[in-house]
């Protein structure tokens, strides 16, 4: 039902935008709008903080549906997840009332500020910085690649408070955009998932009260790679979805076009071509619900399952749509049709939240 529920949302109020959002690089508001009405922006929110309290299972299934017809409207739900995970995690109590609940009522949305110029799979090797001034933290650097930066209100940041301990000496904040000294750079100028802001994020002597600091201080580091044990398989949702899309496009598609006078979709290279893709993407399907399944239950093997749905999914979903174009031929390279948006979009689930060459090494060092 839920299922169901999402993709006619997305059917109906995304997917018409979706190739404007990546024409026009623009932040997909209408996506964002009819989330919001239908309270699926932010599902994982607690019933307590005033969120719909969905499990990692139907999270994951929300993301999926919502990427097969827009990865960036996708981001949304992702990425208030991957934001606000944190404070769900290690925040006090106070900390969760305070922030969830505008991010629950669709007032404000979330980001996470872990990656430097000099610091992307190196996290530990950051160097923005948090320094004690009276009761106060000032925070001075700068984060690159950080999703819906400018658009989201609030953003977890990690930061060092210790040199001298390095993963030890990293502490977790929430800052809020208006906060004074925080600034944006330009919008990076991407392949994909054009209509989800990716900016550099700026901190100038910024301010910080002590009740702002997430869990104990030096366990921010701790606290970023829990939450990418979790948030992982948001990313490998996503990389269904955009499969899915792509899949169901190339499956219509070859029914329609004749050559040698019957449909392409009768020919036998053609059916084993979708054969292994729909093979494939089921596959990493079941992979991916069963490390949700795991995150739901905290399982103690969830940092390999994790990484191994992240990893497994999104190289199903680049060899997926990049066959889905191959699938439609010549037209399968313009932009009148969405299959080539679907690869330029799926390639950023290979790179982001851990490149997947991290993720092996992630699996080789947790195999179960």
């Amino acid at each position: 039902m839920l299922r169901e529920t999402v993709r006619a949302l997305a059917e109906a109020k995304i997917a018409p935008h979706a190739a404007a959002v990546d024409e026009e690089a623009r932040f997909p508001q209408e996506a964002l709008d009819a989330l919001i009405a239908a309270d699926l922006h932010a599902v994982h929110v607690p019933e307590e903080y005033g969120g719909a309290g969905a499990d990692a299972l139907a999270t994951v299934i929300v993301i999926e549906e919502v990427a097969r017809a827009c990865v960036s409207s996708s981001l949304i739900p992702a990425v208030n997840k991957l934001g606000s995970l944190p404070v769900i995690l290690s925040g006090s109590e106070d900390l969760k009332k305070k922030y969830l609940g505008p991010l629950a009522k669709g007032d404000a949305m979330f980001s996470y500020a872990l990656s430097e110029p000099d610091a992307g799979s190196d996290a530990a090797g950051m160097k923005t910085k948090a320094v004690r001034d009276g009761d106060f933290w000032v925070l001075n650097g700068v984060k690159r690649w950080i999703t819906n930066a400018g658009v989201s209100e609030y953003y977890t940041v990690m930061a060092v408070t210790d040199p001298t301990k390095r993963s030890k000496g990293i502490s977790a904040f929430v800052v809020e955009k208006s906060d004074e000294g925080v600034s944006f750079g330009a919008p990076e100028k991407k392949l994909g998932i054009k209509g989800s802001p990716t900016r550099e994020v700026y901190f100038d002597n910024v301010r910080i009260p002590p009740d702002r600091m997430i869990g104990e201080e030096g366990t921010g580091f701790a606290t970023a790679m829990k939450t990418l044990d979790h948030t992982r398989i948001t990313i490998a949702a996503q990389a269904l979805g955009v499969a899915q899309g792509a899949l169901d496009y190339a499956k219509g598609y070859v029914q329609e076009r004749k050559q040698f006078g019957k449909p392409i979709g009768d020919f036998q290279g053609i059916q084993f071509m979708l054969a292994d893709m729909a093979m494939k993407l089921e596959a990493a399907r079941q992979l991916t619900y069963s490390a949700a399944a795991k995150s739901e239950r905290l399982d103690s093997d969830l940092t390999f399952f994790g990484a191994a749905a992240k990893c497994f999914a999104s190289d199903v979903a680049m060899e997926v749509t990049t066959d889905a174009v191959q699938l439609l031929g010549g037209y399968g390279y313009t932009r009148d049709y969405p299959v080539e948006r679907m690869m330029r979009d799926a390639k950023i689930t290979q790179i982001y939240e851990g490149t997947n060459q991290v993720q092996r090494i992630v699996m080789a060092r947790n195999l179960p």
